[in-house]
């Protein structure tokens, strides 16, 4: 069994061949049960959350057949980590060998999670955002932040990307951080402002209280809601949701667990036929994406097992191949 570590997960992956990966893995499918939630109590500060995130399929990272592989992502969130300088978020992968069920890589969660979530919100973008999308916000400097511009940046001609977020000095760390990887990156001053002027906005953060005000956007904005995975988070205000054309990465998941899809179902404000597609849809031809220059869209995703599985695989054969 390989042991892989964050640094190994990032010489296996590049931001273009994994949005690649998501699209052919969306695209044929696999089994993923809906994900177990289990709250986890402590006497003193915010409780943590335990996420198993079981999938299994048939295909391999290139999408041909093969013995197929078994995966599952065991998750901790732990709001108050951010306290001390530790992520939130915590995990390991471990995969399988699909047939035998042998353990085949024990994989850095945090780091492969990362990857995947970039470049899901990059696979939606591909059919959401405007070709010409050039500003991107990213809105949160959790660990995160940096994936997503860089994922986005992958697919679209991004030449401005702005880093906000509650703390000026944490954006600016990710703001250096693109910087010296040579991205164009600033620190974002007013969000209001900022998301008037945006084309793409992608926000990565546990908020309760919606930091995007779909007022302010332009017409052609593309949102990209990354953070909320509880019914409780939510990063976009009603009006994001009336003015856009709403799309989800599994109906299943999101409808259940997005607070920024679960609270406008609840109050009518959304209607289950509004939401367009999801990603399966979407990679499958089955349903379109952005209509036209004008229009905003709106993606929310709140992860799937068949995202990481695909990328486990990736990392998997793409080290297994150099031993």
């Amino acid at each position: 069994m390989l042991t892989i570590s964050a640094a190994e997960v990032d010489q296996a992956l590049t931001f273009p061949g994994l949005v690649e990966t998501l699209r052919t893995a969306f695209r044929d499918g696999a089994v993923q049960p809906v994900r177990h939630h289990h709250a986890i109590e402590r006497p003193d500060g915010a409780a943590s959350t335990l996420l198993l995130m079981p999938a299994w399929t048939d295909f391999n990272a290139a999408g041909s057949s093969a013995n197929g592989h078994i995966g599952v992502k065991i998750v901790t969130v732990s709001p108050d980590n951010n306290a001390i300088g530790k992520p939130a978020v915590m995990g390991l992968y471990l995969l399988l060998d699909g047939v035998t069920g042998e353990p085949e890589a024990l994989i850095d969660g945090q780091r492969l999670t990362q990857w995947r979530t970039a470049c899901a919100s990059a696979l939606a973008a591909s059919y959401l955002a405007r070709k010409d999308a050039s500003r991107l916000l990213v809105i949160g400097a959790g660990a995160l932040s940096s994936f997503l511009a860089k994922a986005h940046s992958a697919i679209r001609p991004i030449k401005s990307v702005r880093i906000w977020n509650r703390t000026p000095a944490n954006a600016e760390k990710v703001a250096a951080a693109l910087r010296a990887e040579g991205l164009p990156a600033n620190v974002a001053g007013d969000l209001e402002a900022e998301l008037g002027e945006a084309d793409i906005v992608s926000s990565a953060t546990i908020s309760t209280t919606p930091l995007i005000k779909g007022a302010l956007l332009k017409p052609g904005t593309h949102v990209d809601l990354v953070g909320g995975f509880t019914p409780q988070m939510r990063e976009s205000d009603d009006d994001a949701i009336v003015r856009a054309r709403v799309y989800v990465d599994t109906r299943a998941g999101a409808t259940k667990e997005a607070g920024d899809i679960v609270q406008p179902l609840a109050s009518g404000v959304l209607k289950p036929e509004a939401i367009v597609a999801d990603l399966h849809e979407l990679t499958r031809g089955e349903k379109g994406g952005r209509q036209s220059d004008s229009e905003i869209t709106l993606f929310k995703s709140v992860g799937a097992a068949l995202e990481d599985l695909a990328a486990g695989i990736a990392v998997y054969e793409a080290l297994n191949a150099r031993q």
